[in-house]
Formats: C-alpha cells, structure tokens, sequence
C-alpha cells in the first residue's frame, strides 16, 4: 500500500511540475518587497539537505520559490510563512525537515521576523500534529537540546562545500 500511494505522489508531483501549477501553494502577487524578502528566505532554505536523501529540499521540491511568503508586520519586521511538501504523504522525517528550517531560518534571516513553518495542506497524513510541533517553540528547544537530533540538524542545514 505504501508503494502505492509513494508512486501516486511521485506520479502527481510529475504532473504538476509539468503542468506549471505551483505545488500545495495558492499565494497571491507579492509586493516588490516582500517578493525580495521572500526570495532571501528561499534562497536560505533550498540549500537545506534531506536527511535520508543525498539531495536538497530543492531539489526534492519540498520547498520552492511560490511556497515561501512574506508579510510586512510591522516597521522592518515581517511575517515569514513556509509551506513545504513532504515528498510522500507518509514522510516520517516531516517533523525533522520543518525542524531544520525553522533553525535554519532563525540563524541566517537578516532581518526581524515571526516564522510559521507548515506542511502543505493536504500533503502528509499527519500535518496537523506536525504544524503543531514545528510552530512550539518549547518543542524546538527541547528537539534541539538532544544530541543526537542536533546532530542530525547540524548535518542537514550546514552549507555545502561546493
């Protein structure tokens, strides 16, 4: 069963890549700025690595350009909201892929910022569990206090040498 629903997403995301439809994302034309913001935070996270996969989120197409939004909050301060895609609605390391890039984010952004991290609607069997998991900010510091997973985190969002 579990083949089956991984070659029926795979056969999906194929579809919608092909098609030039943005993938889980509906967003609205951004202002000039917060299109610029929103490609620094993009350009942050594809680097990303899958912690399974020799790949990138990128390139795995959890996270692209349409599903990172930003909005202006407050005098330069912005509300950053990603929604990646896990790569089959079964995903297992979900909750450590949003995990790396609410660390990721939280060292590099330049700018004041409130980030909500979610998966795309309707993409993983669990996603509400995980949004909630990924947007508590106890959980993260209580993630990140163990050893092993930080290590994980560590590996997963150092930049490569290229």
């Amino acid at each position: 069963m579990s083949l089956v629903l991984g070659l029926l997403s795979q056969t999906l995301s194929r579809l919608l890549r092909y098609s030039g439809l943005p993938r889980g994302c509906h967003a609205p034309p951004k202002p000039a700025m917060e299109q610029d913001k929103a490609l620094e935070v993009y350009d942050i996270i594809r680097t990303i690595r899958d912690p399974e996969k020799p790949n990138t989120l990128e390139e795995l197409e959890v996270v692209t350009e349409s599903c990172v939004e930003v909005q202006e909050i407050g005098e330069d301060e912005y509300l950053v909201i990603i929604r990646f895609t896990p790569t089959v609605p079964h995903c297992s390391l979900a909750t450590l892929i949003g995990l790396c890039l609410r660390i990721k984010l939280q060292r590099c952004l330049p700018f004041r910022h409130k980030l909500e991290i979610y998966i795309s609607e309707g993409t993983h069997s669990t996603e509400e569990d995980i949004n909630k998991q990924i947007n508590d900010k106890e959980r993260v510091a209580a993630a990140m206090e163990n050893p092993n997973l930080r290590e994980i985190v560590e590996q997963c969002v150092t930049e490569p040498d290229w």
